[in-house]
């Protein structure tokens, strides 16, 4: 278990520690093209991150297999039944696979009145309840729960939702009713707890009681991961600030200084969602952070074009001190008409690999342009 010598560091990391660059000027997708050419410097790992029997986690961003909000039209003509289908292999082969599920399971049941009172269109996702059968077959072990569309059709949507997920046997947290959740896999005792800044879930903002739960939660597991669903929307948002993030008047939180809050209070891996893009990754006292897995699988949802199309898979081997071995980003593109495929030209490895060396000064990783992501520091010459 973690000793408590990591969790009294913690407030030193809430006020805002961080190695991060100032953020550059933006920069366009078309700025940045993908190439096989490889220059990163490769570092062993040290003498005390010992590869006893790895752990593999298999991690992607927000999901939503279409909307029957307001009507059918936006739910795929295959019952989602394709939805996964060139990612099975990677999902079904991890000891854990894990995904945001953005929006409820649920057949019938009104919209929250607060949702529809938005001067803005409102965008509210619900899936049919069999939709759950195919996260099931796809392999996710472990849902968050925790994000701005879990409560867009109030009590009902969040009740139907669990529930569903509980007959299926997938694990969730994120919700203030379900704040935590302890599963064994493989003989491997894992925690596992989600935020965000939104109604109904557990508090990405109250970082003080975030770090409680994540250290209450070490106590009792061997490996615990950590889900946040905070940080700015779209394309302007690609950057990890090192600031309190703000999106259309609403507090997004500082989702550096929340993440290494998190690993100092026990996290062994800390997995971002919500901004829509894929953000950088960073290795901080052993452990991984991912700032954004983008979008996965959302289909007609929300917008796919430029780099919000592009759809990172995470794979990662973490010894069963929780230490990060290595891992691999598997590039995935969305479109509208075709649905998740995969990207033969790596597009989402290579932006992250960008992201990763734009936003820190020492990330403590590098990142080939295929994806493969190595302990050690980047070599930009």
């Amino acid at each position: 278990m973690r000793t408590a010598t990591r969790y009294s560091f913690m407030v030193l990391t809430i006020v805002g520690l961080c190695c991060c660059k100032p953020k550059p000027a933006s920069i366009r997708s078309s700025d940045f093209k993908a190439t096989e050419k490889d220059t990163t410097k490769i570092e062993t790992a040290p003498e005390n991150i010992v590869p006893d029997s790895a752990i593999t986690i298999a991690a992607v961003g927000d999901m939503m297999l279409g909307t029957a909000y307001p009507d059918e039209s936006h739910l795929p003509p295959d019952s989602a039944k394709g939805s996964f289908k060139y990612a099975l292999k990677h999902l079904r082969e991890a000891d854990v696979a894990f995904g945001n599920l953005e929006g409820v399971l649920l057949d019938s049941g009104a919209a929250l009145q607060m949702k529809l009172n938005f001067r803005s269109k409102p965008y509210l996702f619900k899936m049919p309840e069999h939709y759950g059968r195919i996260f099931k077959d796809a392999g996710f072990d472990v849902i968050s729960v925790a994000n701005n569309h879990s409560n867009d059709f109030g009590l009902a949507g969040r009740k139907k939702t669990v529930g569903i997920l509980d007959s299926l046997g997938i694990h969730y947290a994120g919700l203030r009713t379900n704040p935590t959740k302890l599963f064994t896999i493989k003989g491997v005792k894992y925690g596992f707890c989600a935020f965000s800044p939104n109604s109904q879930t557990v508090p990405l903002l109250d970082t003080k009681n975030a770090a409680k739960i994540i250290h209450h939660l070490k106590e009792q597991a061997d490996i615990v991961i950590v889900s946040f669903h905070g940080g700015g929307e779209g394309v302007d948002f690609e950057h990890v600030s090192c600031t309190n993030e703000r999106f259309k008047g609403e507090r997004r939180g500082n989702v550096n200084a929340f993440a290494h809050a998190a690993i100092d209070a026990g996290a062994d891996i800390v997995l971002g969602h919500g901004p829509h893009v894929a953000r950088a990754m960073e290795l901080y006292n052993n452990r991984l952070i991912a700032y954004s897995l983008g979008n996965f699988c959302t289909y007609r949802s929300v917008s796919v074009s430029g780099i919000c199309g592009l759809a990172p898979l995470l794979k990662v081997r973490l010894n069963k001190k929780g230490h990060f071995l290595d891992g691999h980003i598997i590039s995935y593109q969305q479109t509208h008409a075709g649905g998740l495929v995969p990207d033969s030209l790596n597009k989402a490895a290579a932006r992250i690999k960008m992201l990763t060396q734009t936003d820190f000064e020492a990330s403590g990783l590098q990142i080939s342009s295929t994806g493969k992501i190595l302990r050690g520091t980047q070599n930009l010459n």
